[in-house]
């Protein structure tokens, strides 16, 4: 039973960690200021999570990234573009929708 719970619970984590990113990215960040943002929220995630997810939102071009290279270490600043904003506006109707379910049929117990 456990094995099967981690599953699930990995399943349920990579959308919920896309979603995420396509709300924290309202304003650029890089990779790792993300990773401290989830983290002091009590979502741990780990860089080796997030950094190939990025690289998946900008192939979708749901994020855009650039290259900051005037401070002492180079960084990659990400933003979300307007098909990430419509996906995250859908994203989150669809979240609103199953939350409401959850707490109706808790409801009726």
């Amino acid at each position: 039973m456990d094995n099967e719970l981690g599953s699930i619970e990995t399943e349920m984590k990579r959308g919920f960690l896309q979603l995420l990113v396509l709300i924290i990215l309202k304003k650029e960040a890089y990779g790792y200021a993300m990773v401290r943002s989830f983290r002091d929220l009590g979502y741990e995630v780990e860089e080796n999570t997030l950094y190939p997810l990025l690289r998946r939102l900008e192939k979708k071009g749901l994020i855009h990234g650039k290259w900051e290279l005037s401070e002492e270490r180079p960084r990659k600043f990400y933003a979300v573009t307007s098909a990430g904003r419509e996906m995250r506006d859908g994203l989150l109707a669809i979240w609103k929708k199953q939350d409401e379910i959850i707490n109706q049929l808790r409801k009726e117990k």
